[in-house]
């Protein structure tokens, strides 16, 4: 849908795709990265995600890190380089208008069929 755009572009962000459940050093979960629910991420863990999203962003199209290793390591943060200064799209990746791949598909989904959702969702929720 935005191919041709150049002033907006969807990249998705594959960094949490393989991610493992960080391990402390007796080989158990390290629980220090989740909230007390053990669910949600702590600080510690949103600081992890938001790092290995930023490096993401970062990195061209097709050559994206599909995990986090949960090092804790604020040098593995990367930075803008002069050469490339810009956050990495399709477009500036050198892939232009390719399909890198991806076929099109229309959605499977009718738009209508969201619609219902949402607003059945809002009626049971406030029942």
């Amino acid at each position: 849908r935005y191919e041709q755009r150049e002033d907006f572009a969807v990249v998705i962000q594959p960094f949490f795709r393989n991610t493992l459940l960080p391990l402390d050093s007796t080989g158990k979960p390290d629980m220090s990265f989740f909230a007390a629910d053990c669910f949600h991420f702590s600080v510690r863990g949103y600081a992890e995600m938001a790092m290995a999203l930023w490096n993401n962003m970062l990195e061209p199209v097709g050559e994206k890190q599909t995990y986090n290793n949960f090092t804790h390591d604020r040098s593995k943060l990367r930075c803008p380089n002069p050469e490339k200064p810009f956050l990495s799209t399709r477009r500036n990746s050198g892939f232009g208008n390719s399909d890198l791949g991806l076929e099109r598909t229309e959605s499977s989904v009718p738009y209508w069929a969201v619609i219902v959702t949402a607003v059945a969702g809002v009626v049971v929720g406030s029942l």
